[in-house]
C-alpha cells in the first residue's frame, strides 16, 4: 500500500508538536499559535499571506511543510443543495467530502443546518458488498493533515458563499466522518485529525457535534471509548442478524453482533451519549419485517436512535432499495415500540453522493483519459453544477 507523501502536512501538527518542531529549529514557540491562527481562522491559501512572520521563515515553512495537500477537481452541486466535493491529493489519488444542506424551518437558506461527510482513506479494506468506495480495495490511509484540509476546503467554499464577513469559527453544524474508509482502520491519523479539529487552536468544533462511523472492528470501539474526546458514536449495522449481515459486511465474521454490541455498549455507558445505528434498506436482503422486528430489540436494548437509509443505487452493483411502502413499514414497526428512528430521504442521488461514487465514476473516465483527472470534468474551472 503506498504511503502518503513524505512532506507532512502542516494540518497535521499539534501546537505541541509545531512549538517542539520550530524550537529544534532555533525558533520562539510562540510562533506556532500564529501560525495555527494563519491556517485556522484565517484559512489562508499560500505562506505568503502570513505577513506578521519573517519572510526567511515564511521561507523555511514553504520547503519543510505542505501547505495544500488536497486541491479541488470537481465540486458538484445537487438540485436538494447537496455538494459533493472530489479532491486529488498529491499522489493524484481521489478522495470525497460532502456538504449536505437542511433549510432550517422558518429561516432562509443561508441559515441551512450544514453537515460535513469526510473521508479517511482513499478506497476501503472492509468490502462492504452494497458500497462504491471499496470496489477497487483500499489503496492508502489518509494522513492527520489531509483529513483535516477536507474541512478547511469546505471552510472556504462556505465562507465564499456567505453574504456577511466570514466568521472565525467553522462555518457548518456538524461533522460526521461517514465518507470513504472505515475510520477506525486509520484510527491514529482519524483521532488526531479530530483532536486539531476539536482544539481551541484548530477549528475550536465541539465534540458534541462530531460523528464517527464504524462498521464494527470492537477493538477500536473499546479503545475510542478509553478516548478522551467525547465524540458521538455511529454503528454501520445493516443486518439485525449475523446471518444477514455476513451476507452484505464481512467485517461480521471477524467481529459478529455478539462481541460488537457489548462493545457498543460499553461505549455508550462511559461516554452517556446515544449511539446510532445505521439501517441501509435493501430489497430482499435485510428490508423484511423480521428484520425491523430485530433492528427493534437491538436498538431498545442500546437505548439507540436508528437511521434508516433506503439503498442509494451504484452502477454495477445489483442492490436495490425497497418500495416506499416497504420502507414505512419497516419503519413504523421501530415507531411502534417508541423507538427514535428517522427515515431519511434520498439526498444527491443526482451527483453520486453515494460514498465512493463520483471517485469510481471519474477514475473510469480517467482510463480512457490519459491527461488526469481535471480532465474528467467538465472544461473550465472544476465547478460541475448539474
Amino acid at each position: 500500500m503506498p504511503a502518503a507523501p513524505a512532506k507532512p502536512v502542516i494540518y497535521g501538527e499539534t501546537i505541541d508538536s509545531l512549538a517542539a518542531r520550530l524550537q529544534a529549529e532555533g525558533q520562539p514557540a510562540f510562533r506556532a499559535r500564529q501560525i495555527l491562527d494563519w491556517l485556522y481562522k484565517k484559512r489562508i491559501s499560500a505562506w505568503e499571506e502570513m505577513t506578521n512572520l519573517p519572510r526567511e521563515f515564511r521561507t523555511w515553512l514553504a520547503g519543510t511543510f505542505d501547505l495544500e495537500p488536497t486541491a479541488f477537481v470537481l465540486d458538484r452541486q445537487s438540485g436538494d443543495e447537496t455538494d459533493k466535493l472530489l479532491l486529488a491529493l498529491a499522489d493524484q489519488a481521489l478522495i470525497e467530502t460532502v456538504i449536505i444542506r437542511a433549510p432550517m424551518l422558518g429561516v432562509g437558506q443561508e441559515k441551512s443546518r450544514k453537515t460535513i461527510c469526510i473521508s479517511t482513506q482513499v478506497g476501503c479494506a472492509m468490502g462492504c458488498k452494497f458500497c462504491a468506495s471499496g470496489l477497487a480495495g483500499l489503496k492508502r490511509h489518509l494522513s492527520a493533515g489531509e483529513i483535516v484540509h477536507q474541512l478547511i476546503q469546505v471552510c472556504r467554499i462556505e465562507d465564499a458563499r456567505t453574504p456577511r464577513a466570514r466568521a472565525e469559527l467553522a462555518s457548518f453544524d456538524n461533522i460526521v466522518v461517514m465518507g470513504m474508509g472505515e475510520p477506525l482502520h486509520n484510527y491514529d491519523a482519524t483521532l488526531r485529525a479530530l483532536t486539531i479539529v476539536n482544539a481551541e487552536w484548530g477549528l475550536g468544533f465541539g465534540a458534541r457535534r462530531i460523528t464517527l462511523s464504524t462498521s464494527g472492528l470492537v477493538p477500536k470501539i473499546l479503545q475510542l471509548a478509553d478516548e478522551p474526546l467525547g465524540l458521538r458514536l455511529a454503528i454501520s449495522l445493516h443486518g439485525a442478524t449475523d446471518e444477514v449481515r455476513e451476507q452484505i459486511m464481512p467485517v461480521n465474521r471477524r467481529h459478529p453482533l455478539a462481541e460488537l454490541l457489548p462493545a457498543v455498549r460499553a461505549f455508550t455507558e462511559k461516554h452517556g451519549r446515544m449511539v446510532t445505528l445505521e439501517f441501509i434498506l435493501i430489497e430482499e436482503i435485510n428490508d423484511s419485517l423480521d428484520q425491523a422486528e430485530r433492528l427493534r430489540d437491538i436498538a431498545r436494548d442500546l437505548h439507540a436512535h436508528v437511521n434508516l437509509i433506503p439503498y442509494n443505487t451504484v452502477e454495477g452493483l445489483p442492490w436495490k432499495r425497497p418500495s416506499l411502502t416497504r420502507q414505512e413499514r419497516f419503519a413504523d414497526i421501530l415507531r411502534a415500540a417508541r423507538v427514535p428512528v428517522t427515515l431519511r430521504r434520498e439526498k444527491g442521488h443526482d451527483i453520486a453522493a453515494a460514498c465512493g461514487q463520483l471517485r469510481l465514476q471519474t477514475e473510469r473516465a480517467c482510463e480512457a483519459t490519459p491527461a488526469g483527472p481535471e480532465s474528467a470534468g467538465s472544461p473550465g474551472p472544476a465547478h460541475d453544477q448539474k
